[in-house]
């Protein structure tokens, strides 16, 4: 299918337009058939549950294309079951992972033209998403619900591609109030923006949460996991029941022992050992691995030596590694790699 005429090597990563999206509803206690529309406006009531009590969960992943043209997505089992026990947090029936596998493939089949060519920096983001959309006044689960997926091409999260951000330490804590980072919820998302604006206000990328309880553990972003690598090469990732499951950080975690023979430690990371790394680095399905090389604490500059100017040695072999397994140009891990066409 011929492509858009768009500048793939200059999108910014934002909201474009495409030709169709999935949705399928869910009442009388199960899910409809689902299909392909083009409208892409909804129309609810305006004590919709969605409204009242944000009783909404949504999924993030991208579709690719790959260095022998097939259209690529990364891992979808995962954001399958981890949508199913986000729905569940917020009792909300799960959308099937079979059903949810076979939306994507229809959704980004349909919207081949959207997909970026391979070598273009870009790529066609995919957002699942769930709804509670019957009126409901009474704090109580609603009794029907929408699934809609929506895609759109992007590029680089975080302007500046490979260039190190600065961000800062956050005053704020990153959980949702009775609630924990370890969904992918509107309300969690919706308790980031506030300090994401200051941040930005202020002139950082992005803001460090660290531990609610203690404040002395580091955490992770509003949109992204963090991994740290020690002076002796070893990759680092913070350990916390209130951090969401990263795909991108588990399948970073992988491809540095599995591939790159780097030794791995998930644990808790103590916010007064960051001195102590060489490098430091956001990982997301939105920013892949962006470096960082400054964190500010209150006016007080943690540097990471390997990664003030340009993304260090460690997490440049890493991004390569995982990127290319998404492009097709290295051998992916069994399962990794779910084709479109």
């Amino acid at each position: 299918m011929e492509k858009k005429n768009i500048d793939w090597g200059n999108i910014g990563f934002g909201y474009m337009e495409a030709d169709y999206r999935y949705v399928s509803y869910y009442k009388d206690g199960k899910w409809d058939d689902g299909a392909l529309v083009t409208d892409p406006n909804i129309t609810l009531n305006e004590c919709a549950c969605v409204f009242q009590y944000a009783q909404t969960v949504f999924e993030g992943l991208k579709a690719y294309t790959t260095q022998d043209g097939h259209i690529v997505c990364f891992r979808p089992d995962l954001n399958a079951s981890r949508m199913i026990d986000s729905a569940e947090r917020l009792v909300m029936p799960p959308f099937p992972e079979d059903r949810f596998l076979d939306a994507v493939k229809q959704v980004v089949k349909a919207n081949a033209a959207w997909v970026p060519p391979f070598g273009s920096g870009a790529s066609l983001y995919i957002r699942p998403y769930l709804m509670g959309i019957n009126s409901v006044i009474g704090v109580k689960p609603a009794d029907e619900y929408m699934f809609r997926i929506l895609v759109t091409p992007v590029g680089p999260y975080f302007k500046g591609g490979a260039k190190p951000i600065t961000i800062k330490v956050s005053d704020y804590d990153r959980a949702a109030p009775h609630g924990t980072g370890d969904i992918k919820a509107g309300l969690n998302y919706a308790m980031s923006l506030r300090p994401i604006v200051k941040a930005h206000e202020e002139g950082f990328a992005e803001n460090m949460y660290l531990d609610a309880a203690t404040r002395t553990k580091v955490e992770e972003t509003g949109g992204a996991n963090f991994i740290f690598i020690t002076k002796d090469g070893t990759l680092v990732t913070p350990k916390s029941n209130s951090i969401l499951p990263s795909i991108t950080r588990r399948s970073i975690m992988v491809v540095a022992e599995k591939y790159l023979g780097m030794k791995v430690e998930h644990r808790e990371v103590y916010f007064d050992e960051l001195a102590d790394f060489a490098e430091c680095g956001l990982c997301g399905t939105a920013a892949v691995i962006s470096p960082v090389g400054k964190i500010n604490d209150h006016g007080k500059e943690i540097c990471f030596p390997a990664g003030m100017e340009e993304m260090g040695p460690y997490t440049k072999k890493l991004y390569d590694t995982l990127t290319g397994i998404q492009m097709g140009t290295i051998e992916a891990p069994e399962g990794w790699i779910y084709t479109i066409e």
